[in-house]
């Protein structure tokens, strides 16, 4: 069964300075990485412009985690192209790096001699404990999706096994899993 862009939220086809400031508002507002982007991420493009569904995010989610690269970029430009071809891909994956770009640049330049002081240290592990909870929030709404039946909940309590008692790597892991997903979860041609 194909999926559809939602009904919901302000644009189906958003303009090129619209993906580009709304993936920087998300870039800028974020700090972690891919993991805690994501509710972030899914508030914005699903939630509230209702530009892709559920089902997308966590696919085009899941595919940026497989592919080399940033996830949160990887995903971006994804989206991006999705809604507006390679113009958005391009648009989506510059707003997503513009704000990154312009804060480290500002803490290579002016904080650079403070890392070492306790009250940057302090602030240092207050945000490291809010990023646990943020990835945590992301662990639980992607896993909602993506583990949602026996057989989904299989690979992914299998795959976490093999990766931290046996010591597989993750990648092996993804490309076993694509496997086991095409053959448990193939249709019969000609039903949906």
């Amino acid at each position: 069964m194909e999926t559809k862009v939602p009904e919901f939220g302000k644009a189906k086809r958003p303009g090129l300075l619209e993906l580009f400031f709304t993936f920087s508002r998300i870039s800028f507002v974020t700090i972690g990485g891919g993991y805690v982007m994501f509710p972030v991420m899914k508030a914005e493009v699903v939630n509230s412009k209702g530009w892709i569904s559920d089902e997308e995010m966590v696919d085009y989610y899941a595919l940026g985690q497989s592919i080399p690269g940033i996830i949160a970029m990887n995903t971006t430009t994804l989206i991006g192209y999705r809604k507006r071809g390679i113009p958005g891909a391009i648009c989506s994956a510059a707003g997503m790096a513009a704000p990154s770009l312009i804060v480290i640049l500002l803490i290579a330049a002016f904080l650079t001699p403070y890392f070492d002081h306790p009250w940057v240290q302090k602030a240092f592990a207050g945000i490291r404990a809010a990023v646990v909870a943020m990835i945590v929030m992301a662990v639980w709404q992607v896993g909602k999706k993506s583990a949602s039946t026996l057989p989904t909940l299989g690979i992914a309590l299998g795959a976490f096994a093999l990766i931290v008692l046996a010591g597989l790597h993750p990648v092996l892991m993804i490309l076993l899993g694509g496997c086991l997903g095409a053959i448990l979860f193939r249709k019969v041609e000609g039903t949906s």
